[in-house]
């Protein structure tokens, strides 16, 4: 057998011996493969001939057998790309080396996200594989560092574009003799000064559409910059080749298209710096969440408080933080008392108290108490840098509607090329037959025109914006993928605790006086029930002063016994009144009422006589109706899931104005019930809090988790939700539809202005320097509508 690829790879879900022998076993029963399988190292070494078979399939067979394969990801900045047909070559190129899982490079954003196997791939082999067609990447850098390189870049690109500008606009005027036939200087209109003044925009200026050019044809591709560079060349050496001819012949007229090259040249680069100008506003959204974090942290070193920056804070430090600071990183109150505006995370705009042992997301605003905290997450583990890595992982990924737009640019600059050179036969052959100077100008146009950069450009500016606006106002798509499938829902899904209701029980009536509620809540304190505790804190809300227990117990299902002050108090259901024959008398019809309100009522009794009653009841969300009035707005049918009985569930069900309830659903039922839904052909979204409704999410065609905002939820769902604000899942759907509807407007004016520009061009009815200013507007305009996106109210 011939073994010619040696790799390891790190093998996860092995327990025990059986296992490792077993994916041993089956592994050299693959035809062309030698195998050792390392419990200890949960590595396998692996020799296979790639003529019989590949890794991806050696990977395939162990993922089949219940196990998996370690990958690893990696993100890349890239540079050098110039339109869409650059992306999906890298992309085609990257998807093709053994070990990457899966690539995805996007245009906008200049940036590649990688999966692969460490055992087959490293980082800088799959840099050098990009570097090797013609680009070049390195690992993401640092914000900051980002920021400035774009800037540099942005200059740089300005700086070319005046020069370009400056030594074409004499070359512009002699155009407009042909045009007007203007009177200008005679020095504008000889050949050789316009070769001194286009030379440099051709080989100085242009030089690297050239460099592009040629990084591409050498691998097998085909991009812009092939079109750029065809075009201008035929236009610059067909001028030096009519100047030449005036070389001892005085008399001859040149036909010169030096202002063609140069003015194609300068509208590109004006377009690209437009472009790329344009591209940068779309990043807005991570610029604000990371501006939010702060700067330095109050340290606590030896007994000082020293000033740090916050790159420098550890786990375990301990740090001051005062009245009107920001909470540097994640961490837990260990001295004082201070309330804590958590509204950029948790969108709840009332402070926070917090007290020793609470915990405190880093960069919420500390409002009025002094606090020693510690810190128990830094860096990229905090709760802002999870938002922020949820957000560039939506704005990098690539939205379903996107392929086809991929798929197309793969083919089209040869497509183009193609077109052009037919064009120039069908011209010099039958058109103007014999005449060359036509033709090259019908060709340099088709050329010119059918740059694939707005079509490059229509979804992931789109994504980047839509993503980023969401993401301002709350809401985090996880990838572009689940902003697109947002669109298609007609059916949503919520959770009834914690979603539609606070998930708080909380005292709504209460019909007897201070000195009951007293010893009621004192007997209360001694009880776990959720229900005690609303009892307690409504006690402590109305400023009662609790008194010591002499005794309690909790009857199961009933309610509770207790003695205070030599006052025997039972607190319980009408069973426990009726076993401690406690006359309730008109309570019965009270009591009613409030369970028709979807109440949990209990009767009071102290020394025999029946005193009042309290009801509790986990009330809903303020904003509940609304939210759930604007979804029945946008055409989508709204059911709710509660545990609760059908009587209860169908009260809540109607102060919100749902009409369709699933009663007495347990947790691990909600999963069932979405499959039912789908089962009738409709597209569910599951609304959660993130946690305990995880299978339902993931089970849900789009899954929501409301009311948390930490990396837990980020990860159980699709789209979160910050904080508890139901309204933002209209607002959420909205930001869907708008961003869909803008991607389609981009790709049918991309694909428009192609289809309709390529026929124009090929007929000679469109000047090349007409055709290079189009083409370079038409990505400006795909951007710009993109743009639009951030001021859509919603």
């Amino acid at each position: 057998m011939s073994i010619t690829n040696h790799t390891t790879v790190a093998v996860t879900g092995m327990t025990c011996a059986a296992c490792s022998n077993r994916i041993e076993k089956v592994l050299n029963k693959i035809d062309g493969v030698e195998a050792q399988v390392n419990l200890t190292t949960e590595k396998a070494t692996i020799d296979f001939d790639p003529a019989k078979t590949s890794m991806d399939a050696i990977a395939s067979k162990i993922e089949n057998m219940g196990y998996g394969v370690l990958t690893e990801k990696s993100h890349l900045d890239v540079f050098g790309m110039t339109c869409a047909a650059c992306s999906t070559r890298i992309e085609k190129v990257l998807n093709k080396q053994a070990g990457v899982t899966l690539a995805n490079v996007n245009l906008a954003t200049e940036s590649a996200s990688i999966e692969y196997n460490p055992g087959m791939i490293d980082e800088a082999e799959i840099i050098r594989k990009i570097q090797k067609i013609g680009y070049d990447a390195k690992p993401k850098e640092d914000k900051q560092e980002k920021q400035t390189h774009k800037e540099r870049q942005l200059k740089l690109m300005k700086t070319k574009l005046i020069i370009s500008a400056v030594l074409s606009l004499p070359l512009l005027l002699t155009m407009l003799v042909h045009l007007f036939g203007m009177n200008i200087p005679e020095l504008l209109m000889n050949p050789w000064f316009q070769f001194i003044l286009a030379t440099p925009v051709q080989f100085i200026i242009g030089w690297q559409f050239y460099v592009g050019a040629y990084k591409n044809l050498r691998n097998g591709g085909a991009n812009m910059d092939v079109l750029v560079a065809l075009g201008t060349s035929a236009a610059y050496f067909y001028s030096l080749y009519e100047a030449f001819k005036t070389i001892g012949n005085p008399s001859y007229m040149p036909h010169l298209y030096f202002e063609t090259s140069a003015i194609l040249i300068t509208l590109i680069l004006f377009g690209k710096y437009l472009e790329t100008r344009a591209k940068s506003q779309t990043t807005v959204a991570i610029s604000k969440l990371l501006n939010l974090q702060a700067k330095q942290a109050r340290i606590v070193k030896n007994g000082e408080e020293v000033m740090v920056p916050i790159e420098d804070v550890v786990v375990g430090n301990r740090l001051i933080v005062k009245p009107g600071e920001k909470i540097p990183v994640d961490g837990m109150v260990v001295k004082g008392r201070t309330s804590i505006d958590e509204s950029m995370i948790t969108g709840e705009s009332i402070p926070i108290e917090k007290d020793s042992g609470a915990s405190v997301i880093g960069s919420t605003i500390n409002k009025n108490g002094s606090i020693e905290m510690e810190a128990t997450k830094v860096g990229k583990d905090t709760a802002l840098a999870s938002i922020v890595k949820a957000v560039e992982n939506a704005q990098g990924s690539k939205a379903p509607i996107q392929r086809l737009a991929d798929v197309i640019s793969g083919y089209f600059v040869p497509i183009v090329v193609g077109i052009a050179i037919l064009t120039f036969i069908v011209w010099i052959a039958f058109i103007q037959p014999g005449e060359f100077e036509p033709a090259l100008v019908a060709a340099i146009a088709v050329l010119v025109i059918a740059c694939p950069c707005a079509l490059g450009l229509a979804t992931p500016t789109s994504i980047m914006v839509g993503t980023g606006k969401a993401a301002e106002s709350g809401i985090l798509f996880k990838g572009g993928e689940h902003l697109e499938r947002t669109h298609q829902l007609n059916t949503i899904v919520l959770d009834k605790t914690g979603t539609i209701t606070k998930g708080k029980p909380e005292v709504t009536n209460f019909t007897a006086d201070d000195e009951t509620l007293q010893l009621l809540a004192s007997a209360e304190k001694g009880s776990e029930h959720p229900l005690a505790e609303a009892i307690v804190a409504y006690a402590m809300e109305m400023e009662i002063r609790l008194i010591e227990v002499d005794n309690f117990s909790a009857i199961p299902g009933q309610g509770i016994e207790a003695l205070i002050a030599g006052n025997s108090i039972i607190v319980g259901n009408r069973n426990l009144m009726n076993d401690h024959q406690v006359e309730i008398g008109e309570a019965e019809q009270e009591l009613m009422k409030f369970e028709l309100a979807g109440k949990t009522a209990m009767l009071i009794a102290i020394n025999g006589l029946y005193k009042g009653t309290v009801a509790v009841a986990d009330t809903i969300k303020e904003t509940a109706p609304e939210a759930i009035r604007q979804l029945k707005e946008q055409g989508l049918e709204v059911v709710m899931l509660t545990g609760d009985n059908e009587r209860t569930g169908q009260a809540i069900a109607k102060q919100v104005g749902i009409d369709s309830v699933i009663a007495q659903v347990l947790p691990k039922e909600k999963a069932d019930k979405v499959k039912e839904i789908q089962s009738q052909g409709k597209k569910v979204a599951m609304v959660g809090d993130g946690i305990n409704d995880a299978p339902a999410l993931a089970t849900a065609d789009i899954g929501i988790a409301i009311g948390t905002g930490t990396e837990v939820a980020i990860e159980a769902a699709d789209v979160t939700i910050l904080g508890g604000e139901l309204l933002l899942i209209p607002k959420a759907i909205k930001i869907s539809h708008e961003t869909i509807k803008n991607i389609r407007q981009n790709l049918f004016w991309a694909f428009g202005y192609n289809s309709a520009g390529i026929p124009i061009a090929a007929l000679g009815l469109l000047a090349p320097w007409i055709a290079g200013a189009a083409m370079a507007l038409s990505s400006v305009s795909v951007v710009s509508n993109s743009l639009r996106l951030k001021r859509v109210k919603i």
